[in-house]
């Protein structure tokens, strides 16, 4: 019996002692994650100019629908997630698959070469693509002396080609970072199965879309929804190469929450309206993600 409540003792501390380990944890998330998320949704149920806010109720998500400078973002936004998502996970899926071949020499150093844009400093990167595709910048440079046109293209400073500018920056900053999954779940294949089709009769094509496609199936859907969520928080290419420009063409929600903070009159309870607008939509996309892949768990 004695054995027996020592053993227990025993127990309590080692239980004691793991809680000792991750309450620290535990209370750092509190304060610095769901703390400010429910001060965020507190906040966006007030307005007012500065910190002097009253509570408004649901006026604030009642003015998204009126708010032009609101939907403009939203329609903006919603063009990139559309257009680059798919795109860069098309030439993620790709370049994995190329780089996956047993033929292909110097592997390392092309492993390397794409995956750095997703190492580079986002600041850094975005300014330099606002000097690449400036009016006088190189690429129309390169263009006009490869004679494909005859007048600089006006990257920066009209609304269509300033949208493309953003695709283009934001496809060649993630392709390598999503690329990486896509070739550690491709070197996890065993390569019996395809040793199996081969010996069918199965063509190559046949078997990227009968055995490679699905086995990727779970990777994809989580870089699709991680793409997903990163398009709707773009900020950083679009302030340091467009500022949102002209005329709010390629302003992105994110873009707009920081006017709101900090740019305009500060009105701290419609930003975090805007905030959450962001969350739901994610929460709504990440829905149709997972019904239309398949996936019920």
């Amino acid at each position: 019996m004695k054995t027996a409540k020592k053993g227990m003792s025993i127990q309590t501390k080692s239980n004691l002692t793991g809680w000792a380990f991750i309450s620290i944890a535990c209370i750092m998330i509190v304060i610095f994650y769901f703390y400010p998320m429910i001060q965020a949704l507190l906040l966006s149920f007030k307005s007012g100019k500065g910190m002097n806010l009253e509570f408004v109720g649901f006026d604030n998500y009642l003015r998204l629908f009126s708010d032009t400078t609101f939907i403009a973002a939203l329609k903006n936004t919603m063009l990139y997630l559309i257009i680059q998502v798919p795109l860069m996970i098309l030439f993620a899926l790709f370049l994995s698959v190329l780089l996956n071949s047993s033929n292909l020499k110097f592997k390392g150093f092309f492993r390397t070469a794409i995956f750095l844009p997703a190492v580079t400093s986002l600041v850094a990167y975005a300014i330099i693509f606002k000097y690449l595709f400036a009016t006088d910048g190189l690429i129309n440079q390169f263009l006009m002396k490869l004679n494909l046109m005859n007048t600089p293209i006006e990257w920066i400073t009209d609304p269509f080609w300033a949208k493309v500018t953003i695709i283009i920056a934001i496809t060649w900053r993630w392709t390598g970072y999503n690329m990486i999954f896509y070739l550690s779940s491709l070197q996890n294949i065993d390569n019996s199965i395809y040793e199996a089709a081969r010996i069918d009769g199965a063509s190559a094509t046949r078997q990227f879309f009968g055995i490679t496609i699905p086995l990727l199936k779970p990777i994809i859907l989580f870089t699709s929804i991680t793409s997903t969520i990163g398009t709707l928080q773009l900020f950083d290419e679009v302030v340091n190469i467009t500022k949102g420009g002209p005329g709010n063409s390629t302003l992105s929600i994110s873009q707009y929450i920081y006017n709101l903070s900090f740019k305009y009159s500060s009105d701290f309870g419609y930003a975090a309206t805007v905030s959450y607008s962001i969350v739901i939509i994610i929460i709504i996309l990440a829905f149709l993600q997972f019904k239309l892949a398949g996936d019920d768990k």
